[in-house]
């Protein structure tokens, strides 16, 4: 029988972990078990409810751990099974939930089950576990169909036997088949691996990519695959109803268990589709792509939020809220810019950007984010108010879009940089004195280091803590209800249960705060008069 301490997800504020640059603990420059154990106090201290952790499965790291090679492991850079299981056990210890990726749209290429369909040839039970087809053309030398892969370049691969195999992401991700009955059999199984170790739940990485058209029609599109079926009612491989079957049973497993484990989708689906995901018997959540790429501008952002809401009204589902993630520009560098909202991702760096402005309106941002109902995400370092590094060198770039876009997309290394914890100089407590980080760590991140963080009271860290133990403890903000009230042009007035408020100011100019309130919390200095100046938030009490 489940209880109120079930729905914990509906209102939590998770924490992304991308471990390769959460912590070094060995001083080899990736970040690893042993430093994420090593912080979790501190994340206990944010407030935080549980974190999500980054694949750690074995992987040749092709595409930053999202090319599986065994999902039943640890890769050895980050540690070992056992580490795995002290982590979760420690995180448990200090009130932290620990949701793990799951990645079942592909796999590595160096994946048992991969290596075997290459070995086994056309026709063999170990090819069907992948999209293996014969080629069109003379000698089946084209691609069989005309998909792009979402890195750029077609989405087929030819092997030596003549076959070709699909892969919607790098050439090193050939995609599952998932009309085989093996393939439902082993995730259920991977499932249930990692829940009897503790784990509270799952991220779903392409959690609308995993049914095919077995017809495997032509697209049309003369460029690069994106991640989303909008404009195409019939997709044949992006948000098919193929998956809300799978998910189904994915959830029997999670129900089963006495202590309910959950879901979190990611899924990038046409408009009114994502409630689909999250009927009652499917998944949890869902990130909110809108909310994240939404430009900071009032009416833009509060249509985006109404809709949020009331889309997933009709099947009992939270809306989620994140401002930032390992896929995306870091919000203070989009907000320090003319155009805040994500428009080619990834490929902004011509626009020059402000980051003191980015980061007042980051911080306004973060409070309008935490104020709203439904679940919350923080990508690691925004709590620090970390930028966009923007100027990684060329050989330093890692991400599989760099070279398969033929060096026109610089990719996502600029939001994965490794953290700075102390110091005053690079590897920053990221590991050991003397630690090379993977990628390199801007000179002036000395200022936006943990320790710098804790010493300056109006620091983004002490706004982080303030706004979640505030949420924490004020009932207006742990329940579902939303009302807008009336508002300047260009700003947000929103209540939350009876005594409330959030106000935020998008315009160009300062407001009055409305009568009778109480300031609680502000993302800046409060101007006399009880004025908010602009890109400002703050949070009131009714008197």
């Amino acid at each position: 029988m489940s209880n109120a301490s079930d729905s914990w997800w509906r209102s939590a504020v998770i924490y992304q972990v991308y471990i390769r640059s959460f912590a070094d603990g060995d001083g080899d420059g990736t970040g690893d078990i042993a430093g994420l154990r090593s912080r979790l106090p501190y994340l206990a201290d944010l407030g935080v409810d549980a974190l999500w952790i980054n694949p750690w499965y074995p992987s040749p790291m092709a595409d930053g751990g999202y090319d599986v090679s065994d999902y039943r492991g640890i890769h050895p850079a980050f540690g070992t099974l056992d580490e795995a299981r002290q982590m979760i056990a420690e995180a448990h210890t200090l009130g932290l939930r620990v949701i793990l990726d799951i990645v079942p749209n592909h796999t590595s290429d160096q994946h048992v089950w991969f290596q075997q369909a290459l070995a086994s040839g056309p026709g063999s039970p170990q090819r069907d576990r992948y999209v293996f087809r014969e080629g069109r053309g003379e000698d089946g030398c084209l691609p069989p169909n005309d998909w792009h892969a979402c890195f750029g370049g077609p989405a087929w691969t030819r092997t030596a036997d003549g076959q070709w195999y699909l892969h919607l992401f790098a050439p090193e991700q050939p995609d599952l088949n998932w009309a085989d009955p093996e393939v439902r059999t082993e995730f259920e199984s991977v499932l249930r691996f990692w829940f009897d170790l503790g784990v509270d739940g799952f991220r779903i990485d392409v959690a609308h990519g995993m049914d095919k058209d077995p017809a495997l029609p032509d697209l049309g599109l003369p460029h690069f695959s994106v991640m989303t079926a909008e404009g195409q009612q019939d997709h044949p491989h992006w948000d098919r109803d193929g998956v809300h079957d799978i998910f189904r049973s994915w959830r029997a497993i999670a129900d089963s268990y006495s202590v309910p484990r959950i879901f979190v989708a990611e899924a990038h689906v046409r408009p009114g589709r994502l409630a689909d995901y999250l009927r009652p018997d499917e998944l949890h959540t869902a990130f909110n792509f809108d909310f994240l790429r939404c430009p900071l501008e009032a009416g833009r952002l509060r249509e985006v939020i109404d809709r949020s809401i009331t889309d997933l009204a009709p099947v009992g589902a939270p809306a989620t809220w994140v401002l930032s993630n390992h896929d995306e520009t870091r919000h203070v560098t989009r907000y320090g810019r003319t155009h805040t909202g994500v428009t080619t991702p990834l490929n902004d760096r011509q626009q020059p950007c402000d980051l003191a402005l980015g980061t007042r309106r980051a911080r306004a941002a973060a409070l309008l984010m935490l104020s709203l109902p439904g679940g919350a995400y923080i990508y690691q370092g925004e709590e620090l108010g970390l930028y966009e590094v923007e100027d990684l060198p060329e050989e330093a770039l890692q991400d599989p879009v760099w070279e398969r876009s033929g060096h026109t997309r610089r990719g996502r290394d600029g939001c994965r940089v490794p953290l700075p914890w102390n110091g005053d100089t690079p590897p920053f407590g990221f590991g050991p004195p003397g630690t090379t980080p993977w990628l390199p760590q801007p000179d002036d991140w000395k200022s936006y280091t943990a320790e710098a963080n804790e010493t300056d009271p109006t620091s983004m860290l002490k706004l982080y803590r303030n706004a979640l133990r505030l949420r924490r403890l004020t009932p207006d903000l742990r329940g579902e209800e939303l009302h807008w009230l009336d508002s300047p042009e260009d700003t947000l007035l929103l209540q939350r249960g009876s005594d409330l408020l959030c106000a935020v100011n998008l315009s160009d100019r300062p407001i009055p705060l409305p009568d009778a309130c109480t300031p609680l919390l502000s993302s800046g200095p409060l101007g006399k008069d009880r004025l908010l100046p602009p890109d400002t938030a703050v949070w009131l009490r009714r008197d």
